[in-house]
């Protein structure tokens, strides 16, 4: 994520977004979203996977108390406006992001939330249509399926965990990807009718 961060910041792109390769993003929907919110103010937009902030030990003070913070998973996406990557710069720039995601030995979608909520005291805002693998797929409900930004999927032993929508058979589409991009744009040649 450290080159993610360096090559958003060395373009004049307004929003810097990450998502896994096992998610799928409703770019429309997205475009949507950001369109609420100006580039020019400090945004951290996401969804977290746990329901109370982390709690980790502060490995500068051991034995003062630990720091709590909310961070987005990076397995529903997040985005970040540019105003808040400027002044997450001198932090996060030319490899510092690595050096602070060793310190505190936690993943890099973790080390965004450190830096921007811990370090930067700016808090997450929550946006319920990002959606990760650790998430039942199937209660997202067919009908909102259009309102959502991004979906994600899992296996566990031979329990799928995808989004519930009709469309490829599951031998052609496991995740259902291709059957929720049919459902959300239908007019694809591979699309069936």
């Amino acid at each position: 994520m450290s080159v993610e961060f360096d090559t958003f910041m060395d373009s004049n792109k307004m929003w810097f977004c990450h998502f896994d390769d096992d998610n799928y993003v409703n770019v429309r929907r997205l475009v949507q979203l950001l369109q609420n919110y100006s580039p020019q103010e400090d945004w951290y937009l996401g969804k977290p996977s746990i329901r109370a902030p982390l709690s980790i030990i502060n490995r500068d003070h051991l034995q003062g108390p630990k720091i709590s913070f909310w961070f987005a998973t990076g397995g529903a996406g997040f985005c970040i406006s540019r105003a808040l990557a400027l002044k997450m710069m001198p932090l996060a720039s030319d490899g510092k992001f690595i050096s602070i995601g060793d310190k505190i030995r936690l993943p890099d979608d973790v080390t965004m939330g450190y830096i921007i909520e811990h370090l930067l005291r700016h808090n997450l805002t929550v946006v319920k249509e990002f959606h990760s693998h650790l998430e039942p797929m199937k209660f997202i409900r067919p009908d909102k399926l259009s309102e959502q930004i991004t979906f994600s999927y899992s296996r566990y032993g031979k329990e799928l965990n995808v989004v519930n929508v009709e469309g490829l058979s599951l031998e052609v589409d496991p995740t259902r990807f291709l059957s929720l991009h049919c459902h959300l744009f239908p007019s694809y040649s591979y699309c069936p009718n």
